[in-house]
């Protein structure tokens, strides 16, 4: 029954996902997407989430998450009826058919550019879920840090993403979103490749580890709204089909990514830090083959 319902409950979720970044390109336009995204946090819950299901079970206990998911969904729900207008105009709209859907699909994959960015963002994502997969065995178990201590540094991590966030969105006032893309993808690679040196070496130390994966996880609120921005800016009608595109493939590389993190796991913090090396590798060099074949800079 949990696994009945938790499918469900994620079939609708995705929603919460896809649907925002659409609207967003469907009111705002390119020249404002990135600063919206920002304005939003994208890639905040993942943090947000483990910090506060924990001290819900630890004072209320497991059966109190599931009533906060419920009121939670019921206050969603009021403020879609209540506040949010349809942005999509569907008066044109063809009929929807699987054939066209594979057709938008496709399309969506051959356009380098597209291409180039969904990668960047999505391997950015990943890292930051390589870290959420494999922090608490290097934080509480390597390092000792308690189970009461370990919500402070997920909060840290949160605040710096937030933080960059926020100035990113200030940022685009005078700055375009891919010359900002381009600058914060050497943060995750230098942060990445400095945490991968240093467990490889034996030289690893909580400081460093926690300095490196704070950088690592502040780059994705300047990363990941601009990413999208640059992503979705020449989409137009196939914002929707974009924007789900974008966040399947997001969630696809992190899935693979803690996968890969438990699968490679040697009691120490190699495996963490050479897959959030990889993946700030991985995004900056998406950006630089694919992202750079045909972009026009999105400017605020």
């Amino acid at each position: 029954m949990l696994w009945v319902c938790r499918l469900l409950q994620g079939m609708g979720g995705c929603a919460g996902l896809v649907i925002p970044s659409a609207i967003v390109r469907d009111r705002m336009g390119p020249s404002q997407s990135a600063r919206i995204f920002s304005l939003l946090v994208m890639g905040l819950a993942p943090i947000l989430a483990p910090l506060v299901g924990g001290w819900l079970l630890q004072w209320a206990g497991w059966r109190a998450i599931f009533g906060v998911l419920v009121l939670f969904g019921l206050f969603c729900l009021l403020g879609l009826g209540l506040g949010l207008q349809e942005s999509h105009d569907t008066t044109h709209e063809p009929p929807l058919q699987w054939r066209t859907v594979a057709r938008n699909y496709a399309d969506l994959w051959r356009d380098r550019s597209f291409m180039g960015f969904v990668l960047s963002a999505g391997l950015i994502r990943a890292g930051m879920f390589a870290y959420i997969a494999g922090s608490p065995f290097v934080l509480m178990q390597l390092y000792g840090v308690s189970p009461q201590n370990y919500g402070w540094f997920f909060g840290a991590n949160a605040f710096g993403l937030i933080a960059a966030s926020q100035l990113n969105a200030y940022w685009l006032k005078t700055v375009p979103a891919s010359t900002l893309l381009r600058r914060a993808l050497w943060l995750p690679v230098l942060a990445g490749l400095a945490l991968a040196v240093l467990a490889l070496a034996g030289w690893m130390s909580l400081p460093w580890f926690v300095l490196g994966c704070f950088v690592f996880m502040t780059s994705v609120g300047v990363i990941g709204p601009n990413a999208s921005a640059c992503a979705l800016a020449s989409q137009g009608r196939r914002a929707g089909t974009a924007a789900a595109f974008n966040g399947a493939t997001a969630f696809l590389l992190a899935t693979v990514a803690g996968a890969v993190v438990g699968g490679l796991h040697n009691g120490s913090s190699q495996p963490l830090a050479v897959v959030m090396a990889v993946c700030g590798l991985g995004a900056w060099g998406c950006y630089r083959v694919l992202g750079q074949s045909g972009s026009s800079p999105v400017k605020a």
